[in-house]
């Protein structure tokens, strides 16, 4: 079939590349603008676009679908449109352009975590199961028909940030099967059926570590906002960034944020029992060993995370 494809970060390409080997002709790439990257903010096309530009696809630079955008998608002529994180919504005066309209591959099983960031939510909450949906974009949020789903694991030490990795591939095989499928003539969206739940897009603050929440969530909140935007807490005035923790359940009794070091181990207390740091990046300085870090401290068991 002649397909738009819309799509934005790294986490798009798999899906791009599965229609492509699946013999679908990609008429157009719609994709958000260059954005500046790097402390020298240097002005950087999206990993879609980089990768639509080595292809040499025609690419749609757009923020939203306005009248100009709708215009040049109509003028590539798509049988349909597929999306993977674009990044904005279609208005439903576009909806329509694609005969067989558009079809979203969806990082949950729907209608759970509807919305921007289905994969941290799903950390967080501290779900054992996701997977990933295609369905018929409509003019509510993630409200549309689906088509098919796949379902994934989640491990105790997955992160969202590896966990979306694996969903972008599984899933990009899932949205060539329904293009296949639509394109056939033998495919028809069911209704959502379930418990609805949302998934806003995370703020910065969302990041931030609450040392009084039992062990178990502060695991789950490092681990779920790993993709974006990152697990961070206040030390001496200044952002301290987080990577993934260890449970220490055998730690009992350390306050809520306290600093203790054991036989090398970086412990931290939480409002049950301690976790234990393994990669840190103080502020100013590039991602260490939280053992590396912490022989630098002239005060150690004086050292209080906020």
């Amino acid at each position: 079939m002649k397909v738009l494809f819309a799509g934005t970060p790294e986490v798009a390409l798999p899906s791009l590349t599965a229609l492509m080997a699946a013999g679908h002709e990609i008429v157009a790439v719609l994709t958000r603008p260059d954005a500046p990257l790097g402390r020298k903010r240097i002005m950087t096309p999206s990993a879609v676009a980089a990768r639509a530009q080595e292809l040499g696809l025609p690419v749609i630079k757009a923020n939203k679908v306005d009248s100009g955008t709708a215009a040049a998608i109509a003028a590539a002529g798509p049988e349909v449109a597929a999306i993977v994180a674009y990044g904005a919504l279609v208005p439903e005066h576009a909806l329509g352009i694609p005969p067989l309209g558009w079809v979203n591959l969806h990082f949950s099983l729907l209608p759970a975590w509807r919305g921007a960031a289905p994969v941290q939510h799903a950390v967080i909450n501290g779900d054992e199961v996701t997977g990933a949906s295609t369905f018929l974009l409509e003019k509510g949020l993630d409200t549309g028909p689906v088509f098919g789903t796949m379902t994934e694991a989640i491990g105790p030490a997955d992160t969202s940030a590896g966990l979306l990795r694996r969903l972008a591939h599984s899933g990009a095989l899932l949205l060539a099967q329904t293009l296949d499928g639509l394109g056939a003539g033998q495919l028809v969206g069911v209704p959502q059926q379930g418990d609805v739940s949302l998934a806003p897009k995370l703020t910065l603050e969302d990041g931030r570590v609450r040392w009084g929440d039992p062990a178990l969530a502060v695991n789950r909140r490092i681990r779920g906002v790993s993709y974006e935007p990152g697990a961070w807490t206040m030390l001496a005035g200044q952002r301290f960034k987080l990577g993934p923790v260890a449970m220490r359940s055998d730690v009992q009794g350390l306050p809520p944020g306290r600093l203790r070091l054991d036989a090398g181990a970086v412990l931290v207390g939480t409002g049950s029992h301690a976790v234990e740091l393994v990669d840190v990046q103080p502020a100013g300085k590039k991602m260490m060993k939280a053992s590396d870090w912490a022989r630098g401290l002239a005060n150690k068991e004086e050292t209080v995370f906020e």
